[in-house]
């Protein structure tokens, strides 16, 4: 196992052209707390998570990712990857400084090889949070983030040779080839995963409920409302974990998940799942056929943010 200098996942920021309605869904529907608002940003925390929030949504005209945020231990830890990073060429988007946004700490962002912009940041203040209870549906934390790359192994080796993720398991189909990467930063399975996709955007958010019973007791509320469900209620093989997928009013796709795997990175070897056979993408037999339309969905729209920093 490497000395990593990422830690941990902490958020991910959305831009929306419907705020209100994105606010709206985020904060009464999927169970998130908005912690911090002002001209057209909100901050949203989960309340079993000690981070200061776990999504941002920002008014924009135009809808893409703003950025994927990740944790490191200390500032030498920030200003160590940002020398490790700019020293490779990959582009800065800002120097280490103490960071404007909600909790402050001290972090920087660069462009992946994709284009996204991922911050890095450490001394971020931690949030009050409490124990979820029994029965209480609500997302406990945030629980990882999916990507879509044209080209996934390119992907993996950017975030592999300069910021130490490490390879959890692969998907694959006998005819499509590798369909999915699941990367860790740490001893769960992972925080985050690249699926290969026609183009560069969000495949989905995840988010870890209390428990089984909170997981389906969420799960029934969103479909109780209306909200299109695109794939579950299920088990993954890979990570082992519950899945519930759903679409938001901007058409990316969110999860409630829970009792994803803790791995013992010293002696774990990475598998190969092969999807074409239904107990790899679902050990459950409880959701809905994954098919090439369902799949469609998590495509989601180009992403019209690469290379382009988000204003705040």
């Amino acid at each position: 196992m490497t000395d990593r200098l990422i830690t941990h996942l902490r958020h991910v920021d959305l831009a929306v052209p419907d705020f209100d309605k994105q606010r709206e869904f985020y904060t009464t529907l999927w169970g998130l707390t908005p912690v911090a608002e002002e001209n057209g940003l909100v901050f949203l925390a989960a309340e079993g998570s000690p981070e200061q929030y776990v999504v941002r949504l920002r008014k924009d005209a135009e809808k893409r990712l703003d950025l994927i945020s990740y944790g490191a231990g200390s500032r030498e830890d920030v200003d160590a990857l940002a020398q490790r990073l700019g020293t490779a060429g990959v582009q800065l988007v800002s120097e280490p400084d103490v960071l404007q946004t909600a909790g402050g700490g001290y972090g920087f962002r660069f462009f992946d090889v994709d284009g996204r912009t991922i911050e890095v940041s450490a001394d971020v203040a931690t949030r009050q949070h409490r124990r979820i209870e029994e029965r209480e549906a609500i997302p406990v934390r945030l629980s990882h983030v999916v990507i879509n790359s044209p080209d996934p192994n390119r992907t993996q080796a950017f975030y592999e040779q300069h910021l130490d993720f490490a390879l959890s398991d692969s998907l694959i189909h006998p005819y499509a080839g590798e369909l999915m990467k699941f990367m860790r930063c740490n001893p769960q399975h992972h925080s985050m995963a690249i699926a290969k996709g026609p183009h560069v955007s969000l495949h989905h958010v995840s988010f870890e409920m209390r428990g089984l019973d909170e997981y389906m007791r969420g799960t029934g509320r969103l479909l109780r409302a209306g909200t299109r469900m695109v794939w579950g209620p299920g088990r993954h093989m890979a990570g082992d974990n519950t899945f519930s997928y759903f679409l938001d009013p901007h058409g990316n796709t969110i999860e409630y998940t829970t009792e994803l795997e803790e791995l013992d990175e010293d002696a774990w070897h990475p598998s190969v799942y092969d999807v074409s056979k239904p107990e790899n993408q679902d050990q459950w037999g409880t959701a809905n056929p994954f098919e090439e339309l369902v799949a469609k969905e998590s495509f989601n729209d180009v992403d019209r943010g690469l290379f382009v920093a988000p204003p705040v």
